[in-house]
């Protein structure tokens, strides 16, 4: 399956309706603070239509800083104002060595390919960034997966549209692999499947080590609490060694 084939219009039209600007609000305000201190600019990883890019480019610590990278050509021109943004590989940055200050991805982005392009998307963050830079990126907690390993979804969104999906977590692999149809209210039907790979802890610090960074947090939710059995987030800051 090829990233591009999940990571368009369909992941657009089928989590658009979910993303309130109550919950964007809340994810800048932690970007704008695990950022404070870090100068030069700041790359949105997966950026998407901009949702964090536009509100943390506008105002606060990152205003003027904030850089948007994305696959996705539809993404891209649907995007809100106010960020510059490029269209580029997270396998091979489209920027100079050295040449960026931070970095940030949210859901998973960065880990939606193999292992091995996992070591190599590390890899490249790592190179763009300045000694001192920092990584941030929101996931869901490996251990959470491993213990509902099964989901399945069906709803009706605002316009019409049909959402259902389905996915299995595989403990033994890590990766939580899925399908998911959205039935438009004209009949046309866009359907893809997805594998994402969710990491224990430990084995994601030794990924982050191994490609350069240092682990300075690990925090289990935007208040920036510690992981506990119940978060439902796994929010990890690393720095460029």
């Amino acid at each position: 399956m090829a990233v591009s084939d999940f990571f368009g219009e369909l992941y657009l039209r089928s989590t658009l309706p979910y993303l309130s600007e109550a919950v964007t609000a809340r994810e800048g305000e932690y970007l704008s603070r695990a950022f404070a201190d870090v100068e030069g600019p700041v790359v949105d990883l997966g950026c998407g239509h901009g949702r964090h890019a536009a509100r943390l480019n506008a105002e606060g610590a990152l205003a003027g800083r904030v850089v948007g990278l994305e696959l996705d050509p539809l993404s891209l021109r649907l995007r809100r104002p106010g960020f510059p943004a490029v269209r580029g590989d997270l396998r091979a940055l489209p920027f100079q060595d050295a040449s960026l200050g931070g970095a940030y991805a949210w859901y998973s982005t960065l880990f939606a390919f193999s292992d091995a392009e996992h070591v190599q998307v590390l890899r490249e963050v790592a190179r763009v960034l300045r000694p001192g830079g920092r990584l941030v990126f929101q996931t869901v907690p490996y251990e959470r997966l491993a213990g509902s390993p099964g989901a399945s979804f069906r709803e009706r969104l605002p316009d019409g549209s049909l959402l259902e999906e389905e996915s299995r977590f595989d403990a033994t692999r890590g990766r939580d692999v899925g399908q998911r149809q959205l039935t438009l209210p004209d009949g046309r039907v866009l359907r893809a499947a997805y594998a994402l790979r969710y990491y224990p802890l430990a084995e994601l610090e030794r990924l982050l080590e191994s490609t350069g960074f240092s682990v300075e947090w690990v925090h289990g939710g935007l208040d920036s609490g510690p992981m506990t059995p119940e978060s439902t987030d796994l929010i990890v800051g690393a720095g460029r060694g």
